[in-house]
């Protein structure tokens, strides 16, 4: 036998801006950032929803890139897309997106830029990941879940055979641009959504931060700019810095502690035909397994309590009757998200649960009793 061994190391900075105004053909960031050497190709996809809330933004972007365009092309007028969940549910957005970047003959040095929501950075990320095996992506998310946490990562998938994110690759992003000021027109619904994940980072590495959300959690509610501001700095930097320092950025191992609570939100996503919101599906997943801590030893009665009001105090309901799903023989389809959720990872099951708030620990084995027990405590709770 002969063997020939190197160790291969990538080197990547993954830089998140914080922005006003992103478009303003003043501001110099977006320029300097992808403009290093030469004359860049653009190719701009922009969620059509976001294009309807704010009518001037398609004439914003070509004014910026009409003003810059000595250093960067933009290849055509923004690409108008779908959003949202449905835009993950096949390849045709990708296949779109895809026929644009031939089209245009762009290159590895080029850049996808994707404005929109999380889902509409999924679908771009994957094609941007894709063509000629790597294109470079730029990601301007707009929502506060994607803000605070998608739009930060490293993952870029779409739904296939009823699986959230089964088809997908890992491909860091060349710079994302948080404009606060694109968060404007979203409905109240979506505003909170972001929240959720800022609440699942405090309660798994950052009891500070979980403090800091019930002191300002009256005004979370509220939407004062202040209060979402900073929440959303906080929580993309506590994510980074899972992704930079965890030793596993593209998740080779079997655990993702960055998903607690997430093994039941993809489930009652898929459940609801995504009819649920991923924030909510997470609202629902982080209380259904710290309900599950508590019921098991590990976390304390007081220390859950704090949890579930608090989300509750955020505007999150708890309990949602997709949890009931059940087949002929009275199985609770919510039961295959645990062995869904191995699967996507591989290996052993892995779920990450709470001894104490802003601490967690990894379990490989989840007692089905107690998790239906803790289903039927927040279907009483909701009651």
């Amino acid at each position: 036998m002969d063997l020939i061994q190197r160790p291969i190391q990538v080197g990547w900075q993954l830089r998140v801006f914080f922005v006003e105004d992103v478009f303003n053909p003043a501001s110099p960031v977006l320029t300097n950032t992808l403009a290093d050497v030469g004359r860049r190709k653009v190719l701009v996809v922009l969620e059509d929803s976001l294009a309807q809330a704010l009518p001037d933004l398609e004439t914003r972007i070509q004014n910026y890139f009409s003003t810059h365009s000595d250093r960067l092309q933009l290849v055509r007028p923004p690409l108008f897309v779908e959003g949202g969940e449905p835009a993950k549910n096949s390849l045709t957005l990708v296949t779109e997106i895809l026929s644009q970047i031939d089209r245009h003959h762009l290159d590895r040095q080029s850049y996808l830029m994707a404005v929109g929501g999380g889902a509409l950075l999924d679908v771009a990320g994957f094609a941007a990941a894709t063509a000629h095996r790597g294109l470079r992506l730029v990601r301007v998310p707009t929502t506060t879940l994607s803000q605070a946490d998608s739009g930060i990562g490293v993952k870029n998938a779409i739904n296939a055979f009823g699986k959230k994110n089964f088809v997908g690759a890992f491909a860091p992003p060349f710079a994302v641009f948080n404009d606060f000021n694109l968060l404007a027109t979203l409905e109240p619904r979506d505003k909170r959504a972001g929240y959720v994940e800022a609440v699942k980072v405090a309660c798994i590495r950052d009891y500070a931060f979980f403090e800091e959300i019930e002191r300002e959690a009256d005004r979370l509610v509220a939407f004062e700019p202040a209060a979402m501001k900073q929440l959303i700095h906080r929580c993309a930097e506590l994510h980074l810095d899972h992704i930079a320092t965890s030793g596993d950025p593209f998740e080779t191992g079997s655990a993702r502690p960055l998903d607690f609570g997430h093994w039941a939100a993809h489930k009652l996503e898929q459940l609801s035909n995504f009819q649920i919101c991923h924030g909510e599906a997470v609202a629902t997943g982080i209380a259904l397994d710290v309900i599950y801590s508590r019921s098991i030893g590990l976390l304390d009665a007081e220390s859950g309590e704090r949890i579930l009001k608090l989300l509750e105090r955020l505007g999150f309901k708890l309990f949602t009757d997709e949890l009931l799903s059940a087949d002929a023989r009275d199985h609770l389809h919510i039961l295959d998200g645990l062995e869904e959720f191995r699967e996507h990872l591989g290996g052993e099951l892995t779920i990450t649960l709470l001894t104490e708030i802003g601490r967690s620990v990894e379990v490989h084995e989840m007692d089905l009793p107690k998790v239906i027990e803790a289903i039927r405590e927040l279907q009483h709770r909701h009651r």
